[in-house]
């Protein structure tokens, strides 16, 4: 399942979305982690200091090799060169799976160890730079999480999580229908619930799931106060946490520790995020990933790369369920 975690900055979006991930991982379920945010806080909330956060590879510093390794030996794509953030795979493109060897994972992913022997494969999209500044906007960072997220195919039981830029940005390309579920992590205040309506318009135009993880949660008013503003789409709620103030100090004690409402919190999380995968549409998600690779070519790829991009969709090709990995040449 592809998983993301949204909601306005300082809503603890990347704090839950780091617990879910150690909720998996202690149950030794294949998870891979990608920290899209602009910020590039995941790392250390999954425990890294800030050395160690600081050098995980920039996804977008390596768009090069996950082109041409994706581009695989699609006759439809002319070169590495002419693929941009949307192209869609087809007969001949080299697919991610969620549990191999490659060469993406060996330049992007690091492993990133947790409690109890379990661990989690982390990617970055990189934090802008200096050089960034005044030439690049945030689109041109997570372009590569969008193409690796294209030509990802992932089975139940398997785990893709991405922390999300803060806001509505999140919404301002095609990515957002990669997902089998968005939480939206919202406070119980006006300013917390505020997207929860203009996100809720645009996961329901792209049949994206889409429910509300209610956060720092204090008493029946506060749960109260998100029922009314939400309705059905509240899924569940996270209380004040111990475990995560010793966290954010750097001193996270053992996961069992976490607090068992939270814990509780987590299962439910993992049981709507199974059920999406039931829910599954192959050939939406197809339609959608070729709808935005086309909207992308006519306003800026095709004068960008020279190239007719609209070319590049294979009409007889489904993204579906993993198949067993066939080798091909690097």
């Amino acid at each position: 399942m592809k998983i993301a975690f949204v909601g306005k900055g300082g809503s603890g979006k990347t704090t839950l979305s780091s617990l879910f991930i150690r909720h998996l991982a202690a149950r030794r379920v294949p998870v891979v982690a990608v920290d899209a945010d602009i910020n590039q806080h995941l790392g250390a909330a999954l425990g890294l200091d800030e050395a160690e956060a600081a050098a995980l590879p920039a996804m977008g510093a390596h768009l090069p090799l996950i082109k041409d390794y994706l581009r695989g030996s699609n006759p439809r794509i002319l070169s590495a060169e002419t693929m941009i953030k949307t192209t869609p795979p087809g007969r001949g493109s080299r697919l991610l799976r969620v549990v191999e060897d490659n060469p993406v994972y060996d330049a992007c992913a690091r492993t990133v160890p947790l409690d109890d022997g379990a661990s989690v494969q982390l990617m970055a999209t990189g934090p802008f730079t200096e050089s960034d500044l005044g030439v690049a906007c945030y689109h041109s960072k997570v372009g590569a999480v969008e193409l690796c997220l294209n030509h990802l195919v992932d089975g139940p039981g398997e785990y893709v999580v991405v922390d999300m830029t803060a806001g509505s940005d999140s919404f301002a390309s095609g990515m957002f229908t990669r997902f089998d579920m968005m939480f939206l992590v919202a406070e119980p205040t006006r300013k917390g619930v505020s997207v929860y309506r203009q996100y809720k318009d645009y996961a329901r135009d792209f049949g994206v799931r889409l429910k509300v993880v209610g956060n720092k949660v204090q008493g029946q008013d506060d749960l109260d106060f998100l029922r009314d503003e939400v309705g059905d789409d509240l899924l569940t709620c996270f209380g004040h946490s111990d475990w995560v103030r010793a966290m954010e100090k750097g001193r996270p004690p053992l996961f069992d520790l976490l607090e068992g409402a939270n814990r509780e919190a987590l299962n439910t999380l993992r049981a709507a995020a199974d059920a999406s995968h039931e829910a599954r549409d192959r050939h939406r998600y197809t339609r959608q990933m070729v709808h935005f690779h086309l909207k992308n070519a006519e306003s800026w790829g095709n004068a960008k790369t020279g190239a007719d991009l609209a070319a590049q969709v294979d009409p007889a090709f489904v993204l579906g369920e993993p198949l067993p990995a066939t080798p091909q040449p690097v």
